[in-house]
């Protein structure tokens, strides 16, 4: 889809209504659950029915959509909720039981400090998370471990390596930046592959620091392309570049963002896992929306970033088609009873939990996406026809037109006939 001046309009209007449902069911949400209450994902469409968590690594997401419905809307009742939900975590700056802390705060205190929040409260809190996470690093192996075991090296962790590239450039603290630029060489070298798609995790002799194989816990197969796993790339990488400007960075965000617009249908929504059969019950016809919805967000700031216009158009308009086939197929709207913003995600398949529901890394990064999709809607067009500069800064005299002597009206060098 290239969104062409005929019907830029309309889908600014598609992604404005979207965002409007989304706003009315994190509204419901807020009347039906208790304050205390984080969703994760849904059963039969509906929240609160979860019990399998593993961590509490989506606690920051449902806070995290106020703060963009804050931003967005200016409304105070959206900030004011979003920091009651988003304070509680605060704690959780010293957790060193997972590998999340970006998706804990870069949802939460970093949008809350871009609107105005209390930075003596929320800079030393982002200072603190980023040396958290740095104390996951492997010296046998140059990794951020996995919340699995000191052996794993999971591709999420590329959405959360951002925390400590922020504290790094806060503090000036240098061994940060070395942890964080040595993780990112580490996932380039043993997650990415030639052709631009991912694996899911790595697994090392912690004695040795040897990188084993390629292994999986959510994909079809150690060497499959887990599509969830390959939107954390693209989108990571991305970010890794914005914050560090490491050229090797971006190249690694467009060879992702190259494999998932060579792979993924021409509507946009990827299937759970790119190597899965066609049949049975891992069949890759099972699509997974928030896979879709985070790539899509990734590729939005990818476009912002190469220097290629083409290739951003590209980028681009692949991240609208997915939105407006979202928006179009899989609201919650369209099944009675849903809780959810976004049907069609994928938790877990294999443990068979929260498959085709709603799960709130796909509403976050959703909710994000068509934030940003519609700024850039907003953005003024380049008009297609340029006027002619105004006469206003000529003097009276000066604005009667008059054309130049003609070649043969002008005298030769010298006074020569």
């Amino acid at each position: 889809m290239s969104i062409t001046s005929h019907d830029r309009a309309a889908v600014q209007a598609t992604l404005e209504d979207s965002i409007d449902f989304a706003a009315g069911q994190i509204r419901n949400l807020l009347k039906s659950y208790p304050a205390d209450y984080y969703p994760m994902y849904t059963v039969g469409g509906r929240f609160g029915e979860d019990r399998k968590r593993w961590t509490h690594w989506c606690d920051g997401f449902f806070p995290g959509m106020m703060f963009i419905l804050a931003e967005r809307t200016g409304k105070s009742e959206w900030l004011d909720r979003a920091v009651a939900y988003a304070t509680p975590l605060e704690s959780r700056q010293y957790d060193r039981a997972v590998h999340d802390l970006g998706f804990l705060f870069f949802s939460t205190h970093l949008r809350w400090l871009g609107l105005g929040g209390p930075a003596g409260q929320i800079e030393p809190l982002l200072i603190q998370a980023g040396r958290t996470m740095a104390m996951r690093f492997m010296e046998k192996g140059q990794y951020l471990r996995s919340f699995v075991e000191p052996a794993s090296l999971f591709i999420d962790i590329m959405m959360n390596v951002g925390t400590i590239f922020l504290a790094a450039e806060k503090t000036g603290d240098e061994h940060l930046l070395q942890i964080a630029h040595r993780h990112c060489q580490t996932t380039q070298r043993v997650l990415v592959r030639g052709d631009g798609s991912t694996s899911h995790e790595a697994l090392y002799d912690t004695a040795t620091g040897e990188c084993l194989r390629q292994s999986t816990h959510q994909g079809y197969r150690g060497d499959s392309c887990w599509s969830r796993g390959l939107a954390w790339s693209l989108y990571g990488f991305t970010r890794s570049w914005l914050q560090s400007r490491e050229p090797s960075y971006l190249a690694t965000a467009m060879h992702n963002a190259d494999y998932y617009l060579a792979h993924t249908p021409a509507n946009g929504v990827t299937p759970w896992d790119y190597d899965a059969p066609e049949d049975g019950p891992l069949s890759r016809r099972q699509v997974d929306t928030s896979a879709c919805a985070i790539a899509a967000s990734g590729l939005l700031d990818l476009a912002d970033s190469v220097p290629d216009p083409t290739k951003a158009r590209t980028y681009r308009d692949f991240a609208l088609t997915s939105l407006v086939t979202l928006s179009r197929d899989y609201l919650g709207r369209n099944t009675a009873g849903f809780e959810g913003i976004l049907n069609g995600g994928v938790y877990h398949l294999h443990k068979s939990l929260g498959v085709h529901e709603a799960v709130l890394f796909g509403e976050y990064f959703f909710v994000e996406a068509l934030d940003k999709a519609l700024k850039i809607l907003a953005r003024p067009e380049r008009p297609s026809i340029v006027t002619p500069y105004p006469e206003d800064s000529l003097p009276a005299w000066a604005k009667t037109w008059a054309d130049g002597p003609t070649e043969e009206e002008m005298p030769a060098p010298g006074g020569a006939a």
